[in-house]
């Protein structure tokens, strides 16, 4: 990287935060926490979207249009382990986005990783079929599902972190819980979307090109995204931060070198609501598609009402960590998902009201345990690796907790039943009750 690149790029953000600060009058162009919770709120948005179309299509698309030589419930598995390949490569994209971060800065940064993201995901909209393309199709949709995983790592932004920052003292649990809005509310965008188009179209209609809207839809969101982003990241109170290395990316190997077993912990915390997370979204979706006659566009609906559940359980998790503490819901969350995995699954073979039910409940439930789970321990980490630490503690959360989920609950109850896929979300729960009662005595030790 030359010397004139790297001036050029200073020199970028100097005048990005000068424009910042005469638009708004200011001297300072200090940017209020309401503020940050709507860039926020709206860059998750724009990420869960993302995933959502991809995963829905993943159920109802790529087994028959990428996968056509195998039965319909194998074709599924192949699309879930293509699913996967986004988390596993999410660390690398995280490793990749530090070093532009450093030789392009943090504007650069973040925009070339949401066009990644958004041109991943549009370019599957042009992907052929199998029929037309052979085994090209399924190789270039697991190149595309890699590029949104680097685009995923690059992407993070500390902005979750700039939001806890400038929480009040009394108002940890709210703020905690603003970025994870993001996940019901991007689901229930993708879901109404699919929904639509499902019923709207013949099944010719819909596999021949009607599902492609979705990813076209993906980029456009994205680039406002960008912008909404962007706006706080080139702020003087952003990069005030970063010089006081409250959000300076440190060395890798040096962080995970000293803080591994933070790392780990932090990884295994939410390891019940990210279990729950697949097992109420992607994951019954294609149960029901593939195991009953129910229309898919019926039980997205239905997954609409529960993402609706989940909003509003995600904003009361907020209060009851105020009051009770974040580790304290996360431990009662958790143990209530393990009672839950001991039922509730069945309930997908108990027709439309065993299914309203399973969604209902199980919305309520992962809102008030993934509304706190992102960044739980991160305090365990000081302010000098605590960029760096988060983003790589929460690229292992996803890649343990969720990246595998769907793929494994639907071959677990595929080949045993429902009562299987409940194991593995047990076994979610006591991995996050396993971690908090670890990092207490590790805590009482300090």
């Amino acid at each position: 990287m030359t010397s004139d690149t790297l001036s050029n790029s200073e020199t970028a953000e100097r005048d990005a935060r000068a424009l910042h600060a005469r638009s708004e009058g200011k001297d300072h162009g200090d940017i209020a926490p309401a503020e940050i919770a709507i860039g926020v709120v709206i860059g998750r948005t724009s990420e869960f979207f993302d995933f959502f179309v991809y995963a829905i299509a993943s159920v109802l698309v790529f087994p028959k249009l990428i996968f056509p030589w195998v039965d319909p419930l194998t074709g599924t598995i192949y699309s879930f382990a293509v699913f996967a390949l986004a988390f596993v490569a999410r660390p690398f994209g995280t490793l990749i986005f530090m070093e532009i971060d450093k030789a392009l800065g943090r504007g650069m940064r973040l925009t070339i990783a949401l066009f990644l993201l958004g041109g991943s995901t549009a370019a599957v909209a042009f992907l052929p079929a199998y029929a037309d393309l052979g085994i090209a199709s399924p190789l270039l949709l697991a190149a595309f599902r890699i590029g949104q995983g680097i685009a995923l790592g690059g992407a993070w932004d500390g902005l979750a972190s700039l939001l806890a920052l400038n929480a009040p003292q009394n108002k940890r649990g709210f703020y905690a819980m603003i970025p994870q809005l993001g996940a019901p509310l991007g689901m229930i965008v993708a879901s109404a979307l699919f929904a639509f188009l499902v019923a709207s179209l013949s099944a010719t209609d819909f596999l021949e090109w009607g599902w492609r809207y979705p990813f076209f839809v993906a980029f456009a969101i994205n680039v406002v995204a960008l912008f909404a982003r962007l706006r706080i990241v080139s702020t003087p109170q952003y990069g005030d931060l970063f010089e006081t290395r409250e959000l300076q990316p440190s060395p890798v190997i040096q962080t995970v070198r000293s803080h591994w077993r933070n790392m780990v912990i932090g990884a295994f915390a939410p390891l019940a609501s990210f279990a729950l997370f697949h097992m109420v979204t992607v994951f019954p979706l294609s149960w029901v598609f593939l195991f009953t006659r129910e229309n898919p566009a019926r039980f997205l609906v239905i997954e609409i009402i529960g993402g609706l559940v989940g909003v509003l359980a995600v904003l009361a998790s907020g209060s009851l960590a105020d009051r009770f503490g974040r580790r304290y819901v996360l431990g009662v969350s958790a143990a209530a998902i393990a009672a839950f995995s001991g039922f509730a699954p069945q309930l997908l073979d108990g027709g439309d009201l065993g299914e309203v039910i399973f969604m209902v409940l199980g919305f309520a439930l992962l809102g008030v345990a993934f509304g706190q789970s992102s960044g739980a321990l991160n305090g365990n980490f000081p302010a000098a690796q605590r960029y760096t630490g988060a983003a790589i503690t929460s690229d292992l959360a996803w890649l343990v907790g969720a990246g595998f989920a769907p793929l494994a609950a639907l071959w677990l109850a595929s080949e045993w039943g429902l009562l299987a896929a409940g194991g593995y979300l047990l076994s979610g729960a006591v991995g996050t009750l396993g971690a908090l009662s670890i990092n207490r005595e590790l805590a009482s030790q300090r």
